[in-house]
């Protein structure tokens, strides 16, 4: 047999149109009066479900639920995981040990930090005498220049004046080093000899000819000048061409105020001219730089961490 179909209200809520036959006849109880009565159906009108609209269920309450809590927690964890991992990502390519020489990521640095060291070392501890020949004897003063340029200009870069205490030692391993990873070893090296030369030279010519015109005197001719400063003043120049923009001009400044204040201070006209011309130099290399490192980006050598590269 068919079930009679119901509608929407009645599927909702029966209890709204459908009641119990009430018994007739003498048997059946009389409806309870008084407050007592008002009282239950009250309680039965709270307790009874409100009817809904014809064909349309009835919605439940809202509610919140310890697992509502926890799905919503869970979905906004990996949203603050997911602002975070740029952060992260950064914090993972910061690598310190990158910012001094090796032996596999920087060997030209390096070999040549080594060979610093030890020469150093030898003008510290060795016989005053015997130190002060070989000073002398890899002096790019104008007799040796005259003599055997390609010789001295080679020995003078292999003392550093000041010895290890001095400043241009830590500019050395730290500019040296990140001018490697960008653009090699053979260019790193010809950039700190292309601007120790012509520093030199553009500083010792006009000393030469000042003797000739008895300007100064014929000892001007044998002054001490070794060092590796117009090397890197010059690679210092060069680097700047390689960074971005607020990294570049910051460093230009700084190093161009070092050599003002000296040159302001005249303490060493000729060598104070000569770091600045070293730095001019490093900054006129930026165009052919520029084709083999591009702004902000190191060389990755993961042979320093034992990866392919």
């Amino acid at each position: 047999m068919k079930r009679p179909v119901t509608s929407g209200a009645e599927t909702t809520n029966p209890a709204a149109f459908s009641a119990p036959a009430e018994p007739s006849g003498p048997s059946a109880p009389a409806a309870p009066s008084g407050p007592s009565a008002s009282t239950d159906s009250t309680a039965d009108r709270d307790a009874a479900p409100a009817a809904g609209l014809d064909g349309i269920p009835r919605q439940r309450p809202l509610a919140v639920s310890a697992e509502g809590v926890h799905v919503a927690v869970a979905e906004s964890v990996p949203a603050a995981a997911g602002s975070a991992r740029p952060l992260l990502a950064g914090l993972r390519r910061v690598r310190p040990w990158r910012l001094f020489p090796t032996p596999t990521g920087t060997p030209f640095t390096f070999g040549y930090a080594v060979v610093l060291a030890v020469t150093s070392l030898v003008a510290e501890y060795a016989d005053p005498g015997l130190v002060d020949r070989v000073l002398q004897a890899s002096s790019t003063d104008v007799v040796h220049l005259a003599q055997s340029p390609v010789r001295v200009l080679v020995a003078s870069a292999l003392w550093i004046a000041g010895g290890l205490t001095s400043a241009y030692v830590i500019a050395f391993l730290l500019v040296l080093t990140a001018l490697e990873r960008r653009i090699g070893g053979w260019r790193t090296a010809g950039v700190f000899l292309l601007g120790h030369g012509l520093a030199t030279l553009a500083t010792e010519i006009p000393v030469g000819l000042s003797v000739l015109a008895g300007h100064l005197p014929e000892s001007s001719l044998h002054r001490y000048d070794y060092g590796i400063s117009f090397g890197v003043a010059t690679s210092v120049g060069a680097l700047a061409g390689l960074l971005r923009p607020w990294l570049r001009w910051t460093v230009l400044a700084v190093f161009g105020w070092m050599v003002v204040g000296d040159l302001i201070a005249f303490t060493d006209p000729m060598t104070n001219w000569g770091h600045t011309m070293a730095l001019a130099i490093g900054v006129a290399t930026w165009p052919l730089l520029r084709r083999v490192g591009s702004p902000g980006q190191l060389q990755d050598d993961d042979r320093d961490h034992g990866a392919p590269s």
